[in-house]
């Protein structure tokens, strides 16, 4: 799976990003290694949590990614 993430810099310095088709996935960092690692583990977290919320007559997809 491809998913794309808007990376911005923070007024503040280092980084910030956002995944569009993913609302509420967004991290941030000092520099664009960590940025890229925070991210992996946003989108992650985005999918667990939907899991975790989902009401007992939805079916849960579980994707590698």
């Amino acid at each position: 799976m491809i998913i794309q993430a808007i990376i911005h810099t923070a007024e503040e310095g280092g980084f910030w990003a956002e995944v569009p088709v993913l609302p509420g996935c967004v991290t941030q960092a000092e520099d664009r290694e960590e940025l890229e690692a925070n991210l992996r583990e946003a989108v992650e977290g985005w999918f667990l949590a939907g899991e975790i919320t989902a009401e007992p007559s939805q079916e849960i997809l579980e994707l590698a990614i």
